[in-house]
C-alpha cells in the first residue's frame, strides 16, 4: 500500500507529537467481513508509529476476546492506552481521517500524559460523581469542521471517570447505526440512549446532558 501521509503531513505529524512524554499503545480491531477501511486504518497505525517511536499498536480480530474486554463489536475501532496500559473510555469508530485525524494526534499526545483531563474543576467534580456506566456516541463525518470539539469533550468526560466510554463514530461507515438514531447532522451526541442533542456544546452545557442521563 502506497504511503498515507505526504511530506508536509509528517512534518506537521512530529511537530505535534513533539510534546509526548510517555508511551502510548493504540488497539485496533479489524474484521475479515465488510470492512472497508480496515486496511487503511492499519496503514495509518503503522505510518504514526514509524513516525514516533512512542507508539506501539496491536492488531486484534473482532470476534477475539480482546474485543469482548473492550465492548468493540464494530470495525475498524480504535483504543488508545495510556504509558500504563489503563483504558481511559477512548474509542474511535471508524477511521479517523479528515478533520478528526487531529483528533486522534491530540489523544495521543494527551495518553502519553496520563490521559488526564482538560475540563474545569466544576465539570470533573460533577463528572467523577457519576457511579453508573455512562455510553456516549458522538456521530461525525470525517468533513465537519465542528465535529473534532464534540468528540474530544467527550473524550476527556471519560478520561474523568472510569464508567464512562466515549465514541467517536464515524456516520458514514456505520450508516445501520446513524439511521438507528436517526442521524441527519453531526456532530450528533448520544448519551446512553436517552438523551440526544446536535451541536459542539460549550463544556458546561455538554456536562448538564451527561448528568441528564445518568
Amino acid at each position: 500500500m502506497a504511503k498515507l501521509f505526504p511530506d508536509n503531513t509528517i512534518k506537521q505529524v512530529k511537530e505535534v507529537f513533539g510534546s509526548m512524554e510517555g508511551p502510548v499503545k493504540a488497539l485496533l480491531f479489524k474484521s475479515d467481513k465488510n470492512c472497508d477501511y480496515c486496511s487503511t486504518a492499519e496503514q495509518m497505525l503503522k505510518e504514526l508509529s514509524e513516525i514516533e517511536g512512542k507508539i506501539t499498536f496491536e492488531v486484534h480480530n473482532l470476534e477475539s476476546e480482546m474485543a469482548d474486554k473492550y465492548r468493540i463489536d464494530l470495525a475498524p475501532s480504535i483504543v488508545l492506552l495510556n504509558p500504563d496500559g489503563d483504558d481511559k473510555g477512548v474509542r474511535f469508530l471508524g477511521i479517523p481521517a479528515g478533520h478528526e485525524f487531529g483528533t486522534l494526534l491530540q489523544d495521543i499526545v494527551s495518553f502519553s500524559k496520563g490521559a488526564l483531563p482538560e475540563l474545569s474543576e466544576d465539570s470533573i467534580k460533577k463528572i467523577e460523581a457519576i457511579s453508573s456506566p455512562v455510553d456516549i456516541k458522538v456521530f461525525v463525518t470525517t468533513t465537519c469542521p465542528y465535529c473534532p470539539r464534540a468528540v474530544i469533550t467527550a473524550h476527556n468526560i471519560a478520561m474523568a471517570n472510569k464508567n464512562i466510554t466515549a465514541y467517536m463514530v464515524e456516520a458514514n461507515e456505520f450508516t445501520e447505526l446513524s439511521k438507528k438514531y436517526g442521524v441527519s447532522s453531526v456532530p450528533q451526541i448520544v448519551i446512553n440512549d436517552k438523551v440526544t442533542f446536535v451541536g459542539a456544546y460549550p463544556e458546561g452545557q455538554y456536562v448538564d446532558q451527561v448528568l441528564k442521563a445518568v
